[in-house]
């Protein structure tokens, strides 16, 4: 039998641009007690959502084929020293299965309009108070409440013949091995978790007209949830694999992978999300909290991510795409170096503005918000996105100082993990606007939660500090330090002027 140790674990690792599997494994350093985990790359694919008419939805069955393959070819490379597989992926979406085990339908993807308005609308009914209390988190309007809420009065047939609600992960799960299984830090992205009880709030789920056995009951991080199921096994001709829960809400696995020493800390989960927040035992569910729109997700090992949802890295992306479609090659890079040579704070946006959810034009619709707000128009690219490098660096300021009022603590930095980080120029910007030093790394941190919540299942580690400390020694943090301190705060004070704060 292969040492608890020796074993290597396979991490699906989800994006909502793309997905890659990585194998992780341990290896012994100096001492008796010295681990260092190392990861290997061995599939990566796109994740482009499918426009079919008016809606937008995911490619749920290309996910599982791809899927398969990197179980292929995780077993190929490790043969039985494979230990186990898990899941994570975006948060709010989900498949709804009928009596027969069936998916109802391709499941749709939390940028389709089909929940516009339905916030407004269920929030008016119920009351915003009694929907936080309740869930303790974030309004935003593709929440899985409202989705659910879009699609009783879009599509009450549908909902009729749902006999059970699997979150993404919860899915792709299922289809792998033929069980049922609820993860908790998934679940309570719902807005219809009770971030106390930790179980579904029943009084919710009664206003709003959903059977109780929709859901299933949430189970923790960390457990065995089934394994390859025969059809699978016979079909890539591999053996019964244990397929695991972790933090699959893949925010909650890059927390996992953030290396602080100590239990305060604050963090800034980054890609084309940007997640900054902090690690609490309890949520916050003060009238403040609720005021600033901040949301209280479950954690691994029983702890609340208290945290705020920023439009991320998705304004450089879309705002990419546009100008490919009008002919334009350059690359995040050239971009990012246009960027640097353009003029300092000419114009801010908020990047949370609603008018880059989902638009038409993303360089458009950032050109317009400049205007509204009387500030000069961005025109080239470098200017565009100076103006969102700079506005995303000044938003996170202003979120994590509401994070320390809310906490009552102060944080001497910011650590950020994820692909994003990559954007050194993104990193400094927000040294510079926190005037605050940055620990940047590591880059693949939900990929690396992911594999560390998968050994802690398998019995290396017990805790979240322990795990920490192997991930400390494992990879590289680069320091970025505050610069043009003076010219910055100017700028920060212009900015709340300009989103009306």
């Amino acid at each position: 039998m292969v040492s608890r140790t020796a074993q290597s674990v396979l991490a699906i690792d989800l994006g909502a641009g793309s997905g890659r599997a990585v194998i992780g494994r341990l290896t012994q350093g100096g001492g008796p007690d010295d681990l260092r985990l190392s990861m290997e790359e061995i599939h990566r694919f796109p994740n482009d959502p499918v426009r079919v008419g008016k809606h937008l939805h995911w490619d749920i069955l290309r996910l599982l084929h791809e899927i398969k393959q990197a179980i292929l070819k995780a077993v190929q490379l490790e043969g039985d020293r494979l230990g186990s597989i898990a899941i994570d992926s975006w948060a709010v979406d989900f498949g709804l299965i009928g009596t027969d085990g069936q998916l109802l339908g391709n499941p749709y993807h939390y940028r389709d309009h089909h929940t516009d308005g339905v916030m407004e609308e269920v929030c008016a009914r119920l009351g915003r108070e009694r929907i936080f209390a309740a869930s303790g988190l974030q309004f935003l309007q593709f929440n899985t409440i409202y989705q659910l809420a879009a699609l009783q009065a879009q599509q009450p047939g549908l909902m009729d013949r749902a006999d059970k609600l699997l979150m993404i992960p919860d899915l792709l799960r299922y289809f792998l091995t033929g069980e049922m299984h609820s993860e908790y830090t998934n679940a309570s992205t719902t807005q219809l978790l009770n971030p106390v009880t930790r179980t579904w709030d029943a009084g919710l789920l009664s206003d709003l007209g959903l059977s109780p056995s929709l859901l299933l009951p949430p189970q923790a991080s960390g457990i065995r949830a089934g394994t390859l199921s025969p059809e699978v096994c016979a079909e890539l001709g591999v053996p019964p694999i244990p397929v695991v829960t972790v933090g699959e809400h893949d925010t909650a696995s890059a927390v996992v992978a953030v290396p602080a020493e100590g239990k305060d800390f604050a963090y800034l989960s980054c890609g084309t999300w940007s997640l900054l927040g902090t690690e609490l035992p309890a949520p916050v569910l003060t009238e403040q909290a609720l005021t600033w729109n901040f949301t209280n997700e479950g954690g691994v090992q029983g702890t609340t991510r208290l945290l705020k949802n920023i439009m991320g890295l998705w304004l450089v992306q879309e705002s990419r795409r546009a100008w490919e479609k009008a002919g334009s090659r350059l690359s995040f890079p050239q971009l990012v170096q246009a960027a640097e040579s353009a003029a300092p704070f000419v114009s801010f946006i908020d990047p949370d503005d609603d008018a880059f959810l989902n638009p038409g034009h993303m360089p458009e619709a950032i050109q317009a918000y400049c205007a509204r707000t009387g500030q000069p128009v961005p025109a080239s690219e470098g200017e565009i996105i100076r103006c969102v490098l700079e506005s995303l660096a000044l938003k996170y300021r202003f979120v994590l100082e509401r994070t320390e009022r809310l906490t009552g603590k102060r944080f001497d930095g910011l650590h950020m993990v994820g692909g994003g980080i990559q954007n050194s120029l993104l990193c400094r910007f927000t040294a510079n606007a926190l005037q605050r030093p940055v620990w940047a790394g590591p880059v693949e941190g939900s990929a690396i939660g992911n594999i560390v919540v998968q050994y802690m299942a398998l019995g290396v580690w017990n805790t979240l500090h322990e795990a920490r400390q192997v991930i400390r020694s494992s990879f590289p943090v680069r320091t970025y330090s505050p610069e043009n301190v003076d010219g910055w705060a100017e700028a920060y004070e212009r900015f709340r002027g300009i989103i009306g704060e």
